[in-house]
């Protein structure tokens, strides 16, 4: 990846988005740079990358709970719209965490722990989370895992 900081990065791509009068990309960059912007003003300081990564995994992260929400209300068209937001926003954030890492680690954490039961979700979730810090994960895909192996030794 380039030297140019992800907040410019953004804004640089709105533009180009714009000239192109790519609507559905305008839009979403447009919503990224408000969110980074509000980030911004709360905290009262430009945001650094990694902070910019983290305004950008909970718009992720809404975006998924809305698209369960209109597929439980039957509004296909509005989940598809959410599915294409998040694709344009991860383009912005390093490779999704897999599978099998998430397997992996989870197996991992909990072997280390000494964890043997349900009860132990919070302290093995929170090694978790902290070896995947600064990637993008989907907490739930980790939670699932633990949970699995937690509820069903090996």
């Amino acid at each position: 990846m380039d030297e140019m900081r992800l907040r410019d990065r953004v804004n640089r791509d709105l533009t180009a988005a714009m000239k192109a009068r790519d609507a559905a990309r305008t839009s979403t960059l447009r919503m990224m740079k408000t969110a980074i912007k509000n980030r911004e003003v709360e905290l009262r300081a430009e945001l650094q990358d990694a902070q910019v990564m983290e305004v950008l995994k909970t718009l992720v992260k809404q975006r998924r709970d809305s698209i369960a929400q209109f597929r439980a209300g039957k509004r296909e068209d509005l989940a598809l719209k959410e599915e294409a937001e998040i694709r344009i926003i991860e383009e912005y954030l390093p490779a999704a965490v897999g599978d099998e890492e998430i397997e992996r680690v989870a197996a991992e954490v909990i072997e280390a722990l000494g964890a043997s039961s349900p009860r132990d979700m919070g302290p093995v979730m929170k090694q978790c989370m902290a070896r995947f810090a600064g990637r993008l994960v989907d907490g739930r895909k980790v939670s699932d895992a633990v949970r699995r192996r937690l509820e069903t030794p090996v």
